[in-house]
């Protein structure tokens, strides 16, 4: 831009041979100094607006604490995964992971271990489920694992290798060693489900199950917990419809 308009004042000093004119090439080097560090400040800016948007985006959607997903990232994997496969063949598993006797870890050895635990269990989670397609930490101690094109036997395989890892003993400092354990809920798509929430709720209901059956252990979703969901969603959707509805 600045060479198409100053371009031509140069020639047409150099021809025009007034002495008083070529004060013009002092400004022209000048403007021309003065705008290209403007263009240089203003692309620093640009830059760092897009660099503080994308990782405001990544915050968003990714947990503070492990780097894994949170729960805006799950739901949009999840509901992206569900569109993707509508009227496909392959199955989809969502497993819900709950530690358990992790209080007591917070009770001893304070937060600051509790959130060393945390981190250590999603490292694990990150080695041993290479070809997960998402695992993400939704709150607390729980955590959710999403697998696609698997069998409701090969998901159930899955939550025996999660227990068997997480239930290990986890160092989490010279002096502090510590033994949790962890239940596991699983919701099938499409068998339970097509949608993100009511998987989610299922798979939850499923997790409830494991947890009353001695914890530890992991349930593929039953009829039981498929009620128990759907009725917790409608309790739910009625609980905020608007005053005056009729359900």
């Amino acid at each position: 831009m600045m060479l198409l308009s100053l371009g031509p004042i140069v020639p047409a000093v150099a021809v025009a041979r007034q002495p008083l004119l070529y004060l013009l090439f002092l400004q022209i080097a000048l403007y021309a100094s003065a705008m290209t560090a403007a263009a240089f400040r203003l692309n620093k800016a640009l830059v760092a607006v897009m660099h503080s948007k994308h990782e405001s985006d990544y915050l968003a959607r990714h947990d503070a604490l492990t780097g894994l997903s949170n729960r805006a990232g799950l739901v949009d994997m999840l509901e992206a995964k569900l569109g993707a496969r509508k009227g496909g063949e392959r199955s989809l598993a969502l497993l819900f992971l709950d530690l358990d006797h992790f209080k007591p870890v917070n009770d001893t050895f304070g937060h600051g271990m509790g959130d060393r635990l945390l981190k250590l269990i999603a490292e694990k989670l990150l080695l041993m489920l290479p070809e997960a397609d998402l695992i993400a930490r939704i709150g607390g101690d729980e955590f959710v694992v999403l697998a696609d094109d698997v069998t409701a036997e090969q998901a159930t395989a899955i939550g025996r290798d999660i227990i068997e890892v997480v239930t290990g003993p986890h160092t989490l400092d010279e002096q502090v060693r510590v033994s949790v354990g962890v239940s596991v809920g699983i919701a099938m798509a499409p068998e339970h489900g097509n949608e993100a929430v009511t998987l989610l709720a299922i798979a939850d209901a499923a997790l409830y199950e494991a947890k009353s059956s001695g914890k530890s252990c992991c349930r593929m979703a039953s009829m039981d917990a498929n009620l128990a969901a759907l009725r917790r969603l409608k309790d739910e959707g009625a609980a905020f419809a608007p005053f005056g509805a009729v359900a």
